[in-house]
């Protein structure tokens, strides 16, 4: 399948890269692609970035038939243009899309897709450490009935957008809360997928901990109560006694590529590392005994994260003093090295853009 390509005659102006947030702009293209149970996936185009037009009656706005990722492009030392593990995410794509009954995408194409869009829009990408140009890709229902089953058509959407940190705080740490009233997903649901409902389910945890002044919710198991699950944004690591300990898959949390990305990293450190269960009564007895030396998220959006407190029911800990540990400095450093082509990428996950 061809894409065609409309480019705007409009173009805006860039920002400032020095003021870019996360998620503020948008730059002057989209790619669209459309699928029907005839055609298939079809019509593939690059068109000016512009609002879409669809019926009130859309299958996506009252049963949620959705899914989205996220990955971004790099400028690199050498100013070519990177992105980072795409084909991880174009397989999470179809994992997400398998479990809400959506149409399978080919991973090749979209690769092609996305290359092709992040090309037509190259001189968006910011220079800088620390920005990138933040690549959302997302499939929406678009049948405009009303009755809960699959949609025939959809649309596959991506759009990009010049980023900076995702945290105010950039990479000093962050304070997090314990929640351990609302559940986020459990097992057998969609935990595992990369689909707003999952985050809709997260906003009013999310908003009782920003009034406390937290950064983000960490979400324990939606059956017990008792065991870690992951951060609203990121996965999850703890050093215990010089091990690193990150929540095991079990179809409850989102498998991030960020995650692997750190696993294989630390391995390769000669660092001990281990996914299983980890109650969260297991962190705190081990930051009372002195054996807490870090806690960190990882995620495309924040990369590394640190976490300087946590609060449980009240109880808090400070965790490294409040600063940046020297194991979750040195994978920041690592991993954000090879994403802007400082640092060697011995694992083959950069993908050049032609």
């Amino acid at each position: 399948m061809n894409i065609t390509i409309t480019r705007t005659t409009t173009p805006k102006a860039k920002p400032d890269w020095e003021k870019l947030g996360f998620g503020k702009h948008f730059t002057d293209h989209m790619f669209l692609m459309d699928y029907n149970a005839e055609k298939g996936w079809h019509d593939a185009r690059i068109v000016p970035f512009a609002d879409i037009s669809l019926s009130p009656a859309c299958a996506v706005f009252h049963y949620a038939q959705e899914m989205f990722e996220g990955l971004k492009a790099y400028k690199a030392a050498d100013g070519s243009h990177m992105l980072f593990r795409p084909q991880k995410n174009i397989e999470r794509m179809n994992n997400t899309n398998e479990r809400l009954c959506i149409p399978q995408v080919d991973p090749d194409f979209t690769l092609e897709a996305i290359k092709t869009l992040v090309k037509v829009d190259e001189d968006w990408i910011p220079d800088g450490e620390g920005k990138s140009l933040y690549i959302r890709p997302f499939i929406i229902a678009t049948d405009p009935f009303l009755g809960v089953h699959p949609s025939a058509t959809y649309l596959f959407c991506i759009i990009l957008s010049p980023v900076g940190a995702y945290y105010a705080e950039g990479i000093n740490p962050v304070k997090i809360y314990v929640e351990d009233e609302y559940v986020r997903a459990v097992k057998g649901g969609t935990g595992f997928a990369k689909t707003g409902g999952n985050y809709a389910a997260s906003l009013r945890a999310q908003q009782k901990a920003s009034e406390m002044g937290y950064s983000q919710v960490l979400w324990l198991d939606g059956i017990e109560h008792k065991y870690v699950d992951e951060v609203g944004a990121m996965n999850v690591f703890f050093v215990i006694d010089g091990e690193l300990i990150t929540p095991m898959l079990e179809g409850n949390i989102l498998p991030g590529v960020t995650r692997d990305s750190v696993i294989n990293l630390a391995k390769s450190m000669g660092v001990k590392v281990t996914d299983r269960r980890l109650a969260i009564d297991e962190v705190f007895e081990a930051a009372r005994n002195g054996k807490l030396d870090e806690a960190f998220g990882s995620g495309t959006a924040a990369v590394i994260s640190p976490m300087g407190e946590l609060n449980k029911d009240g109880e808090k800990i400070v965790i490294n003093g409040g600063k940046i540990g020297k194991l979750s400095q040195k994978l920041y450093d690592t991993l954000t090295g090879i994403q802007w082509g400082k640092v060697e990428d011995t694992f083959g996950w950069t993908v050049k853009i032609q």
